[in-house]
C-alpha cells in the first residue's frame, strides 16, 4: 500500500500534466512582404514555439523578398545589369536552385511562363509599387522588345555561374518568386516541428496538415464580383494558386490592361480571366497558374499536361468554368448559374 503522501504527489503530478496538455489552438500572424499581405496560420498547442517558428518564417520571407525584388535595388537587379552587359555572373547554391527550377518550368510550359521578359513588364508600367497611371506602350515599343525574343532558353546555368547569349534578358520572377517563398516558409515550419499550418500570400497559399479534425477550407475569389466563386478543401500538403486579370491592372480609355503579359504578343493575355491550380509545390503552382492563364481556353490542357498539373480550373470572360476531372472532384462551385465543362488533360 502506497503512503498517503505518495498518492497525493501522484495525483498532483497527473493533474499538472493534464492541465499542461492544452488542445491545439490556431495562432495567426500577419506581415507585409512579397508585395502583399501574408497571413500565417498555425495549429499548435505551444504558443511560444509557434511564435518562434513564425519569426523564422518572417526572416526567411524578408530575405527572399530582398534577393529577388525586380525593381528596387537588389541582388536580382544587379544580376540583370550584369547580364545586360554580357557578363558571366557568379552565383551561390540557393540562386542556382531557384533559377534552375524556374528554367525547368519555363521549358515545360513552352516558355509561356517566361521570367526573362522583365523589360516588357517594366514597359507596361508594372515595375512599381503603385498602379500604372500612364498610357500603354506603343506597338512600336512592344515590337522592338519582341524582336529580341528573350527566354529561359537563352540562359546558360551551372552550379556557380549564370550567363546569357541574349543581352535583353531581364529577370522578373513575379510569377514564381511568391510560390518559391511560400515553399521555403512551409519547410521552415516543418523543421520547427509544425505539422498543421497555412502560409497565405494575397490569396495564394500552401497548407499542411489540417485544422483539427477538419481540412483547411480555401475560398477562390470571384473574378468579376465580390465574394468567392468556389471553395477547396485541402488534402494533406497542397498549394492553391490563382492568377487573375483583377490582381494588378490599370484602365486607359475604357480598356483594362492587366499585368499577365503574353510573351508571344507582348500584350496582356486575353483568353482567360482567372486560373486556379492545385499542386503540392507552391512554386510550380505559381508558375503554372500564369502559364495556363496565358495559354487560355484552347491551349491550357496541353500545357497543363506538360507541366504535370492535373488540377486546374480556368474561367473565361463568359464566366464559363473549365476544369480537369481531378479538379472537378475537389472543388465546390459556390454560384448557382455557373456553366462548367470538365476537360481531360489530353485536350
Amino acid at each position: 500500500m502506497k503512503p498517503l503522501w505518495l498518492s497525493l504527489l501522484l495525483i498532483t503530478t497527473l493533474g499538472i500534466t493534464a492541465c499542461s496538455e492544452a488542445p491545439p489552438q490556431v495562432h495567426k500572424a500577419k506581415l507585409f512582404t512579397l508585395g502583399t499581405l501574408v497571413d500565417i496560420s498555425v495549429l499548435h498547442q505551444d504558443e511560444a514555439a509557434t511564435q518562434q517558428a513564425v519569426a523564422i518564417v518572417e526572416s526567411e520571407l524578408a530575405i527572399i523578398n530582398r534577393q529577388w525584388h525586380a525593381w528596387r535595388d537588389s541582388p536580382l537587379t544587379t544580376i540583370n545589369k550584369q547580364l545586360a552587359q554580357g557578363e558571366t555572373v557568379t552565383i551561390d547554391a540557393a540562386t542556382y536552385r531557384f533559377i534552375k527550377q524556374a528554367q525547368t518550368l519555363a521549358a515545360d510550359s513552352n516558355q509561356l511562363f517566361n521570367p526573362t521578359i522583365g523589360s516588357l513588364v517594366e514597359r507596361w508600367g508594372f515595375h512599381s509599387d503603385d498602379r500604372p497611371n500612364s498610357a500603354p506602350p506603343t506597338k512600336e515599343n512592344i515590337d522592338e522588345l519582341l524582336k529580341q525574343a528573350p527566354s529561359m532558353a537563352n540562359i546558360t546555368l551551372t552550379e556557380t555561374t549564370l550567363s546569357s547569349n541574349n543581352p535583353t534578358v531581364q529577370f522578373d520572377f513575379g510569377a514564381f518568386g511568391k510560390g518559391y517563398a511560400i515553399d521555403r516558409a512551409i519547410e521552415q515550419l516543418k523543421q520547427a516541428g509544425i505539422e498543421n499550418a497555412i502560409v497565405n500570400a494575397g490569396g495564394d497559399l500552401r497548407a499542411i496538415g489540417s485544422k483539427g479534425k477538419q481540412p483547411w477550407r480555401i475560398g477562390v475569389r470571384h473574378p468579376t464580383s465580390a465574394g468567392v466563386i468556389a471553395a477547396i478543401e485541402t488534402d494533406g500538403d497542397e498549394s492553391v494558386f490563382t492568377s487573375g486579370n483583377y490582381e494588378r491592372f490599370f484602365d486607359f480609355e475604357g480598356k483594362r490592361y492587366h499585368h499577365i503579359i503574353d510573351p508571344r504578343s507582348g500584350y496582356p493575355a486575353n483568353n482567360a480571366i482567372s486560373v486556379t491550380v492545385i499542386h503540392h509545390n507552391a512554386a510550380t503552382a505559381d508558375a503554372a497558374a500564369t502559364a495556363l492563364f496565358i495559354a487560355g481556353v484552347d491551349e491550357w490542357p496541353q500545357i497543363a499536361q506538360q507541366m504535370g498539373i492535373d488540377k486546374v480550373m480556368l474561367i473565361d470572360e463568359a464566366l464559363t468554368i473549365y476544369m480537369t476531372p481531378q479538379m472537378a472532384q475537389r472543388i465546390h462551385i459556390e454560384i448557382d448559374d455557373a456553366q462548367s465543362k470538365v476537360i481531360g488533360n489530353d485536350g
